[in-house]
């Protein structure tokens, strides 16, 4: 990392403290975890109208975009505030792939989409980047959609005929518009509606369903150029670095949650005429728990404060936090549900919804071996 003197302040700031109260008194009125739990099991596992609320009402969905535009003009710190408190109610909504990556996408382009941001910002447009959720930052630009023949009249149009398949894609279900990587000569990235003829969608079972993947195919589907060249394999970077940064700040607010749900149990439930909470090995193992929990927010806000000032240690510090807050979120979720007991192993409890959560999104934007390999080369260190 950069020698620096002045290092940023990684407490979060009252603006920050208010956004993350706001969400969580809503999401605990309206996406309480029995809700959450419910609707796993049904068609629609994600909550349209949470994230109507969530996008419109409290204007999340355009906190990363300029007020000229009609969002907030706020920065990845309060977004990842926001990620935060979505995290800890493991909540069904696609803010991760609309208000985060795909919008880090869209800014990088920087021109001709004032009126999509718009519309995004109210909450009106929902668009994800269709790249596999596993895909992270610094890989080869996708080659799975490939730019086909043009049809009569595409020329006068400025339409593109898109073809191939991406698999695994977060937050798609629920998308109206696509950004789509495609490869041609030069590589690109096009728009393309949801309801255009030629684009298919087929949900998949899927580890984490409250984060529902769904695969896309697209046959001759109708897209429009946004990008091409190096500002489309740049737009696509700063995409996954964001959606890899707020992934981690989402992971520190599931791993709170587990901590604190494990610890209220532990006070309560009792054994031997006493609280199994006053159990040495117990008080340890929650000890260690706390530790990786705030080890983790340091690493986290540090990203977020990086990405919100544009910092060259951006990329340095979004390795280090997703890599340690996978680790942290998972062996928290995994704690919740033994030190819950014979309950925690039930399906009514939703001690099962933090930890598939917490291993999806391990997975999610770069596996943490993933982000210690390519941190490596980032601070000149040799590869193992």
């Amino acid at each position: 990392m950069s020698d620096k003197a002045d290092l940023p302040d990684l407490l979060y700031s009252d603006t920050e403290r208010a956004l993350a109260d706001s969400l969580s008194s809503l999401l605990a009125d309206r996406g309480g975890l029995d809700k959450v739990l419910a609707r796993t099991e049904s068609a629609e596992t994600y909550d349209d109208g949470l994230w109507q609320t969530v996008a419109g009402d409290l204007g999340c969905a355009g906190l990363l975009i300029p007020e000229r535009d009609g969002g907030a003009g706020a920065s990845y710190r309060e977004v990842c505030s926001a990620a935060e408190a979505l995290g800890s109610f493991v909540a069904p909504v696609p803010f991760l792939g609309s208000a985060v990556v795909a919008t880090a996408a869209l800014l990088s382009v920087a021109s001709g989409i004032s009126d999509l941001l718009r519309r995004m910002a109210d909450g009106s447009v929902t668009v994800t980047l269709a790249v596999p959720f596993a895909g992270a930052p610094g890989g080869p630009f996708p080659a799975s959609v490939r730019v086909a023949g043009p049809k009569p009249g595409d020329a006068q149009t400025g339409i593109a005929r898109l073809r191939g398949t991406v698999r695994g894609v977060a937050d798609a279900l629920p998308a109206t518009v696509l950004l789509v990587p495609a490869d041609g000569v030069p590589q690109a990235l096009y728009l393309v509606d949801m309801s255009d003829p030629g684009v298919a969608k087929a949900p998949v079972i899927s580890l984490d369903m409250t984060r529902q993947l769904c695969d896309l195919s697209f046959d001759d589907a109708p897209g429009r150029l946004i990008a091409s060249g190096a500002a489309a394999s740049q737009a696509l970077d700063a995409a996954l670095t964001a959606g890899a940064g707020v992934l981690a700040a989402e992971q520190v607010g599931l791993a709170q949650r587990c901590l604190d749900m494990t610890l209220a149990y532990v006070k309560e439930r009792r054994q031997f005429a006493r609280p199994v909470g006053s159990f040495q090995a117990l008080k340890h193992r929650l000890a260690d728990v706390w530790v990786a929990v705030s080890q983790a927010r340091a690493a986290s806000r540090y990203a977020a404060a990086c990405l919100a000032s544009g910092d060259p240690d951006a990329k340095v510090a979004v390795a280090i936090a997703k890599a340690y807050c996978s680790d942290a979120a998972v062996h928290a979720a995994q704690e919740c549900v033994q030190l819950h007991g014979g309950i925690g192993f039930t399906w009514e409890h939703p001690a099962h919804l933090y930890l598939k959560r917490a291993k999806a999104d391990s997975v999610g934007f770069g596996t943490p071996d993933a982000h210690r390999a390519a941190l490596a080369p980032l601070i000149n260190l040799p590869a193992s």
